[in-house]
C-alpha cells in the first residue's frame, strides 16, 4: 500500500483481469514527463484502462490548480473553466465497479475544489452537470474490442467551449478517434475533412448537437 491506496484489490481480480493499480509516486513521475500538457486546462486526456482513476485524478487535480490560480477570485469564471477541465478527461474501464469508483473519485475532487473556491456561489445544478459529464466521459467497456458493456461501439462526447458559456457537444466513436491518431490519407477516409489549422484530416462526428449553455448540458439527454 502507498499513500493509503492498495495496488491490488484481490488476487483473483489480478488473475482474471490483470488488475494492478499504479502507485501515486509512479503516476506523478509519468505525468511529469508531459507536465505542460497536464497543466493546460483544455488539453484532452484519454486512458484506455483507467481503473479507479489514479492517473485521471491527478490530471484533474493539476488542471484545477491552474483554474484556481487563474480564476479563483471570480466564481463564475472558475466554474466555467472547471467544467472545461473536467470535460477534457476521458477513460474506459473493463470493470463496472472500477468505472463507478472512478467517476465518484473525479467528482469528489471537482466538488471539493469547487466548494472551496465558490463557497456560497456553488450550486447543486453545476454538480449535476459534472455528474452528467462524467457519465459520458468515463465508460465501462473494453478498449481492445472498442465495445461498451452493452456490446455497442464505445462513443465519447467532445465538449468545446465556443463562446462565453456556450458549449458544443459532438459525439465520436472511439474507433474514429484511434484512427485519427494514426491516420494517413487513403481513399477510405470518406466523411473526414481537412483541418487547415491542424494540418491533417480529422473524423466527422456521428452526432452533433446545437450550442448550449454549459450549465444545461444535462438537457442534451
Amino acid at each position: 500500500m502507498e499513500n493509503g491506496i492498495d495496488q491490488v484489490k484481490s488476487k483473483q481480480r489480478v488473475a482474471d483481469h490483470g488488475e494492478v493499480f499504479t502507485a501515486e509516486r509512479e503516476v506523478n513521475a509519468m505525468l511529469d514527463l508531459v507536465k505542460h500538457e497536464t497543466e493546460r486546462i483544455e488539453s484532452r486526456f484519454f486512458e484506455p484502462a483507467c481503473g479507479t482513476g489514479n492517473f485521471l485524478a491527478e490530471i484533474l487535480r493539476r488542471k484545477l490548480a491552474v483554474v484556481k490560480a487563474r480564476y479563483g477570485k471570480h466564481p463564475a469564471d472558475f466554474e466555467r473553466y472547471a467544467f472545461l477541465a473536467l470535460s477534457s478527461i476521458y477513460g474506459v474501464e473493463l470493470l463496472e465497479d472500477n468505472a463507478k469508483e472512478c467517476r465518484a473519485r473525479l467528482f469528489g475532487i471537482l466538488d471539493q475544489a469547487y466548494t472551496r473556491v465558490c463557497k456560497k456561489d456553488a450550486s447543486d445544478d453545476f454538480r449535476q452537470v459534472a455528474r452528467y459529464v462524467l457519465e459520458r466521459n468515463i465508460l465501462c467497456g473494453d478498449a481492445l474490442t472498442l465495445k461498451d458493456a452493452k456490446g455497442e461501439p464505445i462513443a465519447f462526447s467532445e465538449w468545446s467551449l465556443v463562446t462565453g458559456n456556450l458549449v458544443q457537444r459532438r459525439d465520436f466513436h472511439l474507433s474514429q478517434l484511434l484512427d485519427a491518431s494514426e491516420q494517413q490519407m487513403t481513399i477510405f477516409m470518406d466523411g473526414w475533412e481537412y483541418d487547415a489549422d491542424l494540418g491533417q484530416y480529422i473524423p466527422q462526428p456521428f452526432r452533433e448537437f446545437p450550442l448550449m449553455d454549459y450549465r444545461e448540458v444535462q438537457n442534451y439527454g
